[in-house]
């Protein structure tokens, strides 16, 4: 990865680090709780609360994702996989620039995830 690059995925990933720590304070603006004697507006205003509280979970996850990739970026660890320790593809950092994983990692993760009682791939057992 060139240094242009890398400059240009250091600002992508602070832009965003900015925009969802505005986002967020937007969003628990969502999490006051109002009272109204309409059931519609009490459904509504419900219904704002869950969205706001889903967005916060979700992004909560990925500030400490763009968090970490910034980390990485400074310790000179940045673009290496977190399992297997090769190169992560630069098309993927383009698309997740806060991705620490190559995808064959990744989707090893999202399989442990779904079933928690499957054995890790021996290559993840070395790794980390």
């Amino acid at each position: 990865m060139t240094h242009i690059e890398r400059n240009t995925l250091r600002t992508r990933l602070e832009n965003t680090l900015s925009d969802l720590l505005h986002y967020g304070s937007r969003d628990r603006e969502y999490l006051t709780v109002e009272a109204s004697s309409e059931e519609l507006d009490r459904l509504q205003q419900a219904n704002d609360r869950d969205d706001a509280i889903r967005n916060l979970e979700r992004n909560s996850t990925i500030l400490q994702d763009v968090r970490d990739a910034l980390r990485r970026m400074d310790a000179g660890l940045y673009g290496i996989c977190v399992g297997c320790e090769e190169d992560i593809r630069p098309k993927r950092l383009a698309a997740v620039p806060w991705a620490s994983s190559c995808i064959a990692c990744q989707a090893e993760l999202e399989r442990l995830q779904k079933n928690p009682d499957r054995e890790m791939e021996p290559h993840f057992l070395t790794a980390a």
